[in-house]
């Protein structure tokens, strides 16, 4: 293997490690019981907390728009290796709808459990297809069942430990934020086997504009009478729809 290629490689093991490291010195983390009180809590057409359910619907339209371009078209903008990769990511992508709609219907533990497991079934999808993508295609498939049985896995700890009363969302918050790290160290350090990188870029940017979106739930509400909650649902679809265009739009850097 060459030099480079090993430094790269070790970079990326020693964030991964360092993470692991912190999050098991870090004592038991529990769900905040204020997670669940959204700024926008409106009862519109029957509907509890309305714009934070109906917002969700962008991701089916995505995820279904996903697997339509896979199973229509030659899809240019996907390796052989992943294809099996992309559709689960795009499956994931319907089922946060699903998951986080009913979640925010009766926002509790339970219900954000189903919201969780299919955020994580995306999350881990994505990450195997940014591994093949820009590491190794084979790295890619291989990882893909590993990556998303952990992330299943993650969620189920917290469940568990939270119906104990002692609830711990250590292995779920690593899950979910050290991808984010990984994921641009990635794409910066090893060159895509696909061209159109910027859609990568655009995607993870409107993922990032979420979560910020998220955290700034109440003070959006109390501006634009839109809570960031559901700003972050939409621009984190409109992500889901940057992919879908990566997978008809790109091609094989090397054609």
């Amino acid at each position: 293997m060459h030099i480079m290629k090993k430094w790269r490689l070790g970079l990326i093991a020693i964030t991964g490690i360092a993470a692991i490291i912190a999050a098991g010195l870090q004592g038991p983390v529990p769900q905040d019981p204020a997670y669940h009180r959204f700024a926008d809590q409106r009862f519109i057409f029957h509907i509890a907390n309305f714009w934070n359910v109906v917002s969700n619907l962008p991701f089916l339209i995505a995820g279904a728009a996903g697997l339509f371009a896979m199973y229509r078209s030659e899809c240019p903008g996907v390796l052989p290796a992943l294809r099996f990769a992309y559709r689960v990511f795009f499956v994931g992508a319907g089922l946060v709808a699903l998951g986080s709609a009913y979640y925010h219907f009766s926002p509790n533990n339970a219900a954000l459990a189903w919201d969780r497991l299919a955020i994580t079934i995306a999350f881990m999808a994505f990450l195997a297809v940014i591994l093949g993508e820009h590491i190794s295609p084979r790295l890619g498939r291989l990882s893909l069942v590993p990556l998303v049985v952990i992330g299943l896995f993650s969620v189920l700890v917290w469940h568990m430990t939270e119906a104990r009363g002692h609830g711990d969302l250590r292995l779920y918050i690593l899950i979910q934020y050290l991808p984010m790290v990984l994921i641009p160290l990635i794409v910066v350090l090893f060159p895509s086997g696909m061209n159109k990188v910027y859609f990568i870029w655009a995607a993870l940017f409107l993922y990032a504009l979420g979560k910020s979106f998220e955290l700034l739930d109440g003070p959006i509400y109390q501006s634009l009478h839109l809570s960031g909650h559901t700003l972050k649902h939409l621009a984190s679809a409109i992500g889901v729809f940057v992919i879908v265009l990566a997978v008809r739009k790109r091609a094989c850097a090397a054609a």
